[in-house]
């Protein structure tokens, strides 16, 4: 499937027919988010992947009583990780062990400093929520491209998410996206024109 069709096709699913998605198809989809641009490659999300069924309905509360949370295969918690002086260090490592000249190793982790240091608290909590959003983006198109369906979710608690589904601090979960095959039909995609977006 080309991407221009990817994209014109995917969709908001609201309800899904509960049938399981191969485990080797997650594994790809997974491999497709871990691929998503971040800025200075801080890649500052972890994702909490939620398949059993109780847990769901204990999370279908706290998401506004939506029907994607249960009737979903997998669902994906998008979460935003504002530890910024453990993620230099871990991209530091990484670098180090993929080979990178030093001089590459040091002004990339230079950089991610200076940038990152003056951030107060929410600052970094807001733009490693933006980065997140890059690697939902991936998820969105890369399910439909890999045969099954998506819905972004932003309306619900992340305290309530934070608390059933143990997530240590700081991760703060930002966006749900159930993943499944579609048991409703899209409507016609309803967008502002190009000359609105375009000034």
């Amino acid at each position: 499937m080309e991407f221009g069709t990817i994209v014109m096709s995917r969709y908001a699913t609201k309800k899904f027919d509960g049938r399981s998605i191969p485990e080797s198809k997650i594994v790809e989809l997974l491999e497709m988010v871990r691929f998503a641009p971040s800025a200075i490659n801080l890649q500052p999300w972890k994702i909490k992947i939620v398949t059993d069924k109780k847990t769901k309905e204990l999370l279908r509360p706290a998401a506004f009583n939506q029907e994607q949370i249960t009737s979903c295969s997998h669902l994906l918690v998008f979460c935003a990780d504002p530890d910024y002086d453990s993620l230099i260090k871990r991209l530091a490592i990484l670098l180090k062990k993929s080979g990178a000249p030093e001089e590459m190793q040091k002004m990339v982790v230079g950089m991610a400093v200076q940038f990152t240091r003056p951030m107060s608290p929410e600052q970094k909590l807001a733009w490693s929520q933006a980065q997140t959003y890059l690697a939902l983006g991936n998820a969105l198109n890369g399910a439909k491209a890999l045969g099954f369906d998506s819905c972004p979710m932003g309306g619900f608690d992340p305290k309530e998410f934070t608390r059933i589904l143990k997530i240590p601090s700081p991760l703060v979960p930002v966006m749900l996206c159930p993943l499944g095959y579609a048991a409703d039909k899209p409507v016609p995609k309803v967008r502002f024109p190009k000359e609105d977006i375009i000034f």
